[in-house]
Formats: structure tokens, sequence, C-alpha cells
């Protein structure tokens, strides 16, 4: 433990506090997110000591980190470090609460990329992928395009995950991509574990290529896999369809805009994406779903003026 922690460097507790309340209680990738903020705060203030933390010197922080970041990044990272000063605070290292009333600030974000794309365009940029005999980035593309998979979850998929009598395939673990050495790990939440209905096209499909693979090695890993290596991909492709340009997540949101524009409800894909609960999926598809609204107050009125 750190001893007479009013001179100890913030960052240096900041670590402690990491390593001691952190390691081991949440996820590898959510751990990683804390070890970059500390990276961060070791360079923004390498001399500030507990003693020396007060609401001014805090806001300092918060201001030069938001220089270089946008302003839901320095959310994050006043969230990360917040939690630690707090419990400072409780266990009487520092006497006040430094991160009161802190001031968010923020680089002014670019333009929204297009998150999703419709039917029509789907269509198009599916007729142009390369689905030959064998396993490619082009399957990926078009498994998570029909089911709304994350990408961790796609790479994480095994042949004995299909279950072609019930035309149906289980979503029980990820693939750890961003680690150099892969693995399988953990969904999401409880709630991503889940089955879901596929299409007779599609699970014939993959019933020829998963024939001879091994039943429980993750179909689409061949060495390391980059997240990067399929937006490319995907870029080239939606140039080449004339579609605008998403990412393999936009691939996801527009699996789910897809479903909620033919009218499925939206406790059902809910639960084909995975998420927690409906509210989770009505603030992500929020404009989607007042649009709909709106065409279904349209319905209503015609219905009550034919009475």
């Amino acid at each position: 433990m750190l001893q007479n922690k009013s001179t100890v460097y913030l960052y240096d507790y900041f670590y402690e506090w990491i390593e001691l309340y952190k390691v081991g209680a949440i996820r590898q990738v959510t751990l990683d997110k804390y070890y970059l903020a500390y990276r961060h705060l070791r360079k923004i203030a390498p001399h500030l000591t507990m003693g020396e933390l007060n609401r001014q010197t805090y806001q300092s922080i918060i201001n030069e980190f938001a220089r270089t970041h946008e302003k839901q990044t320095t959310m994050d990272f006043h969230h990360q470090i917040k939690s630690c000063i707090l419990d400072a605070y409780d266990d009487g290292v520092i006497m006040t609460n430094p991160t009161r009333k802190t001031i968010i600030k923020g680089k002014t974000p670019p333009p929204k990329k297009v998150k999703y794309i419709s039917q029509y365009e789907l269509h198009a940029l599916t007729e142009i992928l390369n689905l030959e005999d064998t396993i490619s980035l082009d399957w990926l593309i078009l498994l998570i395009a029909k089911t709304g998979l994350r990408f961790s979850e796609a790479l994480g998929v095994t042949p004995k995950d299909f279950d072609f009598e019930k035309q149906t395939l289980t979503i029980n673990k990820t693939w750890n991509y961003k680690s150099s050495s892969g693995g399988f790990e953990p969904t999401k939440n409880i709630h991503s574990n889940r089955t879901i209905a596929l299409d007779w096209k599609l699970l014939m499909q993959f019933s020829r290529l998963t024939a001879f693979l091994p039943e429980d090695q993750p179909i689409f890993v061949d060495g390391r896999i980059y997240n990067s290596t399929i937006n490319n991909l995907l870029e080239r492709y939606c140039e080449k369809a004339n579609v605008p340009i998403i990412t393999i997540h936009g691939l996801r949101h527009t699996h789910a805009s897809v479903l909620l524009y033919a009218g499925v409800s939206i406790a059902s894909v809910a639960k084909r994406l995975g998420h927690a609960n409906m509210t989770t999926t009505q603030n992500t598809y929020l404009h989607i779903i007042r649009e709909l609204e709106s065409q279904d107050m349209n319905k209503v009125m015609n219905v009550l003026a034919g009475i």
C-alpha cells in the first residue's frame, strides 16, 4: 500500500486503486480502458500529488484532456478518474470532493457518419459479395447483415452453434479480437446469450460451408483479425455498390432498422440483438421509432375517418 497518501502522485494513487478494486472484477476490455485513463492522467499531471488535488487542479486535468478529445470521451475519462477520487474522499485521504461541479468540455465532433443503410441498399451490397465455396470475410459480412450480431459475437461463432434442424444460431460467447492471443470470452452480458432464427437460405449456405470444419473452433478466425480490416473491405464494397459507407457495426444497426421498418416489434428486435431490455433498443433507434409512430398516426386517422 502507498504510504503518506497526501504526497503520493495522483496517477500512482489511481493505478493502485485500479489494481485493488478493478483487476479481476471487470472484463479485460473495460480494465484496459482504465489503464488507458491512467496513462493519460500520468501524461497530463505527472507531478500532481493527492494533497494538491482541488477543484481547480482537477478541472485543469479535464480541460487538458478535452483539448484533444470529444466531449463524450472526456465524460468517460472524468467518470473513471472521479470514481477513484470519490473513494479517496470517503477514505479520508482528501478532505473535499474536487470533482464537484466539474465542467465537461471537448472537441467539436466530426460530422456524423451514416449508421445504417436501407433494405434496398443492403440488397445491393450483398449482391456484390464474393460468396464462394470457402469461408471468407464476405461470408462474415453476410452473416452479420442477416443476424445483427456484434463483430466479436460473429467471430466467436463455431459450427456447433448452428442447429440446422431447428433453423437457429446460438450466441453464447465472443472472440477477443483485440488481443494478439485471441481466445473465447463471455458475451457482453447475460442477455447477450441468445438463440436466434435464421432464414433457410443462410442455413443451407452455412451447412455446406461448415460441414468439414472443427465443431468447436471459430469459423472466421484464421490468425489475427482486425476490426479495421473488415471495415476497410466493407468500405470498398459500399463504394462499389454505390451505397453510403457504413462500418461492420453499422450492419448491426442496418439489420435492426430493416426489421423495425418491416413492422417487427421492438421486443423481438431487442431479443434478437441481445439487448438487456427494450429501453436500450428504443433509445438506440429512437429516430426510426418516431418515424414509424408518425406513419402509424396517419393509419389511425385513416381508420377512424372511415368509421
